[in-house]
């Protein structure tokens, strides 16, 4: 009798998961059936081709900007702020196209230099001299009005970049 109420009870246990299942399966269909409400599809927002023109011109002006600085700085040259104590650029000219002459002021002498891409080579040395104004002078010179506004600029610079002021000669 022991032999056939074991499987009496395996067989009432998969009776009833099938049942449980069953009766899952039942609810799930109940529920797929009742009417819904449809949910509103979110769509991205349509891009304009304004928008794109606008963005392109953005990118375009930027990178422009980007070139045109440092076609600048590689045409006039990166000035140090402060500049050195003992060695002084008095004038520079180019010669070719990566080649210049350069009068350095080191001291009471100057030094004329050939600066190529490579090397730079002592051209020539001369004692310290004046330096002869030129007609152009007047035209690089800083209009009167704003002299103050531009050392008060300066020395503001200074200060913040944390700087001693240069003793005037």
């Amino acid at each position: 009798m022991n032999l056939l109420a074991r499987p009496g009870r395996r067989l009432r246990r998969v009776a009833a998961s099938i049942a449980t299942a069953a009766s899952s399966l039942a609810a799930h269909a109940a529920h797929a059936a009742l009417p819904t409400v449809p949910s509103p599809v979110e769509t991205a927002p349509a891009v304009g081709a304004s928008s794109l023109l606008q963005a392109g011109f953005g990118m375009f002006a930027v990178l422009g900007l980007i070139f045109l600085c440092a076609w600048a700085a590689r045409r006039f040259g990166l000035q140090r702020l402060g500049g050195g104590q003992f060695v002084k650029v008095v004038s520079s000219a180019m010669v070719g196209q990566r080649e210049r002459v350069v009068v350095v002021e080191v001291g009471a002498t100057w030094l004329v230099l050939g600066v190529t891409s490579s090397q730079v080579n002592t051209l020539h040395s001369m004692p310290a001299q004046a330096v002869p104004a030129t007609p152009g002078a007047t035209a690089t010179m800083p209009d009167p009005r704003f002299a103050g506004a531009a050392g008060l600029f300066a020395q503001k610079l200074r200060d913040s970049l944390g700087l001693r002021q240069r003793p005037n000669p």
